[in-house]
């Protein structure tokens, strides 16, 4: 085993000498990712318009009109004009400025609620794939446990047991979406675990944690990143439907899904009302959707050539 590490290293130190020498270049993995998404005009597109979605949240309070919370009287359920482009609510509040507010909350659940599912997610995928035997079977019934309940009355449950707040909802949505990558993790993980590079790891003498976090979980990046990109539209749409429901995000705060169902009332008077929430939802999850496909595809090493 340490002559065949000698030699790899005595590879890899004259491929090194030749880059030097005779200007040969690099060819990351990465690089190489990033030069097929740039290809993919409408994922392109669609990262263009998140982009946009995520400084309109950012810069809420310079975008936006008015205070999202503000109430004029003299223009309750006011039709669009140049005042409010969108119109107003029940209290007279512009819409534009509450879906531009809203933005700020879908987003960062998204994000958020994501991040919480691929820590669970990861380190318990990660630990089932490299141990296997009985912690393995112990996790892949917890995930069937999980898997075992209709999704959005999953994360009903969730919210009515811990309550309503937006600490809640990101446990929930996090705990809702932390099974599929968990999955996908432990699938990578016992293939890679049967490399070369990690038995030299273990001849080595290195540690299990230092093999899990150095030498698995990195390879796996690039599933992580499709994972998260294509989960932040589904934690969107669970906040949306959860505050629809009115166990989300709680009034006066806007949120996309609190303003759809609050609009209820008024959509045969004013369906612009609830029409913009709509689309809002309805732009943010298909770019998400489209853009997490392009990546998917571009990193995907099948489809290099």
């Amino acid at each position: 085993m340490s002559k065949k590490m000698i030699r790899f290293f005595n590879k890899q130190k004259q491929f090194e000498q030749d880059v030097l020498e005779h200007g040969m270049e690099y060819s990351s993995f990465y690089g190489d990712s990033l030069k097929r998404l740039k290809k993919n005009r409408m994922a392109m597109f669609c990262a263009g318009i998140l982009v946009l979605l995520v400084l309109a949240a950012i810069f809420a309070p310079v975008i936006a009109p008015y205070d999202p919370t503000y109430q004029d009287y003299s223009a309750v359920l006011a039709a669009p004009s140049m005042a409010h482009p969108f119109g107003t609510d029940e209290y007279g509040r512009d819409i534009l400025s509450r879906i531009i507010y809203g933005s700020r909350v879908s987003i960062s659940i998204g994000i958020v609620a994501q991040v919480v599912a691929s820590f669970v997610g990861v380190t318990l995928g990660a630990v089932a794939g490299y141990y296997g035997g009985r912690i393995d079977s112990i996790i892949s019934r917890i995930m069937e446990i999980f898997q075992a309940f209709p999704d959005l009355i999953f994360a009903m449950a969730i919210m009515t047991f811990l309550g309503k707040g937006v600490l809640n909802l990101f446990i929930a949505l996090g705990l809702l979406t932390w099974v599929r990558t968990a999955r996908m993790i432990r699938g990578s993980v016992m293939q890679l675990k049967e490399k070369e590079y990690i038995e030299a790891s273990r001849a080595c003498g290195a540690s299990t944690f230092w093999i899990i976090t150095k030498g698995l979980i990195p390879n796996c990046l690039s599933t992580i990143i499709v994972l998260v990109t294509l989960g932040i539209p589904n934690a969107i749409m669970y906040e949306a439907s959860l505050s629809f429901l009115g166990i989300g995000i709680q009034p006066p705060t806007p949120s996309w899904g609190n303003m759809i169902s609050a609009a209820q009332t008024f959509i045969s008077y004013r369906p612009v009302y609830s029409i913009m929430p709509g689309v809002a939802i309805m732009v943010t999850v298909i770019a998400f959707n489209i853009f997490g496909d392009g990546l998917r595809d571009a990193l995907d090493p099948k489809l290099k050539n």
